[in-house]
């Protein structure tokens, strides 16, 4: 199943189930439709709230130690924590299920500039819907931008690889070039990598991930499908991946936030040989429309 297709699935369980409510709170106790109307969409914030709010729950009770640079005050937080939860709403209940409405087709042309073109990969659960706004930017910026959509949602990682292998040669021969880009968000970063053990890494000159679980993540316990449990901080899967010499990386980058509500503990996004770049303040979801994120990719990539 596609992410577009099981997310729109669980809009319409969703509304069904307030329409049921609806009938019965009419008819039974004479509520009128705009009290069911308000109550429909309190039930709406209130659930997807909730899940943010068992992501944050989860940050803290296995966070790792910020270092100093980066560490926030409540304030900062409380505000964090409201801009992740704009972005799980905005991609989530928006993009992402209506994706083909939000995201034209990848328009990669001639590399000019000595620049190579960029594939962004998307994490867990998403599609390509996801880097809606940070494609426009990169693009905006000078950039051959492309996407993917890895399906089923709920696959092997490595059952990613060959969709991975043949967008690669994709977007290689529309810019004309013989090597690229990588930027993964999330479990992208970790289907980046797949892709390098299997096929090596002469077509990828870099490797850019953005809040990738390289070792796992405490709240991937909650997650569904094989990709999932591959995720779990101590899986075999994980562990084949960081066998040293396993994974033959180009020169890569992790930029991580130290407060991620998605991968905890947030150190997992270290990893063995790359640059590590940490951000303070900045939620997991958030990292699609973060300006200091895009800062700081447009300067990896330069």
């Amino acid at each position: 199943m596609a992410a577009a297709t099981l997310h729109r699935l669980m809009l319409a369980g969703e509304f069904g189930l307030y329409l049921l409510l609806g009938f019965l709170l009419v008819g039974k106790c004479g509520w009128a439709p705009e009290q069911v109307v308000g109550l429909a969409l309190m039930l709406f914030v209130a659930g997807r709230t909730f899940i943010i709010g068992v992501t944050f729950a989860f940050s803290r009770a296995y966070a790792a130690p910020a270092p100093p640079a980066c560490r926030i005050g409540p304030g900062r937080a409380a505000v964090m924590f409201l801009r992740e939860l704009a972005a799980f709403f905005l991609l989530f209940s928006v993009v992402m299920p209506f994706e083909r409405f939000f995201m034209a087709a990848d328009r990669v042309g001639r590399a000019e500039g000595g620049r190579l073109p960029v594939l962004l990969v998307h994490g867990y659960q998403c599609n390509r819907g996801f880097w809606f706004e940070l494609r426009g930017r990169l693009a905006r910026a000078g950039w051959q931008v492309a996407t993917i959509s890895l399906a089923p949602v709920f696959n092997d990682i490595d059952g990613y690889v060959e969709q991975l292998a043949r967008r690669i040669d994709e977007v290689c021969a529309a810019a004309g070039t013989e090597r690229l880009i990588l930027v993964g968000h999330s479990m992208g970063g970790l289907a980046s990598r797949a892709y390098l053990r299997r096929h090596g890494n002469g077509k990828v000159a870099k490797l850019v991930t953005l809040g990738s679980p390289h070792r796992g993540s405490r709240l991937a316990v909650l997650g569904l499908g094989e990709n999932g449990r591959q995720m779990v901080p101590g899986s075999a899967w994980l562990a084949a991946l960081n066998t040293p010499g396993a994974v033959p990386l180009p020169e890569t980058v992790s930029i991580y936030s130290c407060q991620d509500n998605y991968v905890m503990p947030q150190d997992s996004s270290l990893l063995e040989g790359a640059k590590v770049v940490p951000l303070a303040g900045i939620g997991h979801l958030e990292m699609a429309f973060s300006p200091e994120v895009e800062r700081r990719l447009l300067a990896e990539l330069e």
